[in-house]
């Protein structure tokens, strides 16, 4: 059988993005931890859940507390109604959103 090369969405239920919600959790050490360069005492988790179609998504990366409020007031606006089928245009709208932010590899080009 073929690999089905129409959008997902495609007579599917609306996948419109309904919401999405953010958390960051800063969780101490027992100890302090280390990896050689550098020390630390506490580790933060942002958690980012996207809800469309009755289902939900679940995504986190260990960061600061800046990257969920960069989720809050940048990106999820950016998605919000946006078909969740449709990763190629979240990806982008996000990526239009944070522009003039900084993207990854920026601090280390200018270094």
């Amino acid at each position: 059988m073929p690999f089905d090369t129409e959008p997902r969405s495609r007579g599917c239920a609306d996948a419109s993005i309904q919401a999405v919600e953010v958390a960051a959790y800063t969780i101490p050490t027992d100890a302090p931890e280390s990896d050689g360069t550098l020390e630390w005492h506490a580790t933060t988790i942002v958690v980012v859940a996207v809800r469309a179609a009755g289902a939900s998504g679940l995504g986190y990366t260990y960061s600061s507390t800046a990257a969920a409020e960069l989720v809050r007031g940048a990106l999820a606006p950016a998605i919000a109604g946006g078909d969740a089928m449709d990763v190629t245009a979240c990806d982008v709208a996000m990526r239009r959103c944070v522009r003039n932010v900084g993207r990854y590899g920026a601090a280390a080009a200018a270094v």
